[in-house]
């Protein structure tokens, strides 16, 4: 194993003291009333756009990236689109429902990754982009019926933000490392401050009694045949995650290249596709190229 090189100044901490300060990380705001009254307004049986529109209105940050995502290259509308209810119009209930949940996500997200110098932007494109993903691998085994395997991608590598905000220190010096893209991420983080992104996401997000579904993503993510009782969603996690890495559409902090190899080979599509004829898994396939391919405007309009 690679000796790693740490400045005496960053010292490798035990449980006890990464438990003391992970108290210290405070907790994600609750989604806001608006959010709650428009998902109540997009799963209701009738859904009037003055409604909704009226809804997204009250909230800045969402109209802002609802305008921003409509007239994105990816739509290629011809005529600038500036009104709420038009958007709302092109962007279609789905659309809404992905905005409705990334957004006070991501601005909560934000408040604690303040305290580093790191490419966050292209960070949240990483999360919003194996979210987006994660949902086209998870529907080709199952119906999604709700958002959660969209969050169980958005929130996959919550233990970064968590270790930006509690080790600043300890992220500046791993991410120093991570850089030449020789050693894995999860590699320099035990060894340098005693526990890796996946354990301390999973941990935080227990402490503040989120669901066992985000608990899951975060600790299991590139293990997926752990996540008891979830194994196809974590796996859909898995493999979008390192289509994103392959793609090199926004940035992990993860330098280590992934070939296409790697992501075709990965244990995901094992607990995905167990008994199915590989017809199956080429479909899917065909299908991720296709949407990777239109993922950068996506996420231009997103983020």
């Amino acid at each position: 194993m690679i000796s790693v090189l740490v400045p005496e100044s960053v010292r490798r901490l035990d449980r006890k003291e990464i438990s003391v300060r992970l108290e210290a990380c405070p907790t994600l705001p609750s989604l806001s009333s608006i959010n709650k009254a428009l998902q109540g307004l997009l799963f209701a049986e009738q859904r009037f756009s003055a409604q909704i529109s009226e809804i997204i209105r009250r909230d800045p940050s969402l109209t802002s990236r609802l305008l921003r995502l409509v007239n994105s290259v990816y739509y290629g509308l011809t005529t600038p689109v500036n009104s709420i209810e038009e958007a709302v119009f092109y962007l279609g209930i789905r659309q809404i429902r992905q905005l409705m949940t990334v957004t006070p996500i991501i601005e909560d997200f934000q408040k604690l990754s303040g305290k580093c110098d790191f490419p966050w932007r292209e960070f949240w494109q990483h999360c919003i982009g194996t979210a987006i993903l994660t949902r086209e691998i998870y529907s080709s085994v199952e119906s999604p019926t709700d958002e959660s395997d969209y969050v169980a991608g958005l929130v996959h590598d919550m233990g970064k933000i968590v270790m930006a905000y509690s080790f600043p220190v300890h992220f500046a010096e791993i991410h120093r490392q991570a850089q030449p893209g020789d050693r894995e991420l999860i590699e320099l983080e035990n060894e340098i401050l005693g526990i890796d992104h996946a354990e301390l996401g999973a941990l935080y997000l227990e402490r503040h009694h989120l669901p066992e579904l985000m608990v899951k993503s975060a600790r299991f993510h590139h293990d997926p045949a752990k996540a008891d009782g979830m194994e196809p969603l974590i796996a859909s996690v898995q493999i979008a995650d390192l289509l994103m890495r392959n793609a090199k559409i926004g940035c992990s902090g993860n330098f280590v290249e992934v070939t296409r190899e790697r992501c075709m080979a990965a244990s995901g599509w094992q607990v995905l596709f167990p008994n199915k004829h590989e017809a199956d898994q080429a479909i899917a396939r065909a299908s991720l190229h296709r949407s990777l391919e239109r993922l950068p405007s996506v996420l231009e309009g997103l983020v």
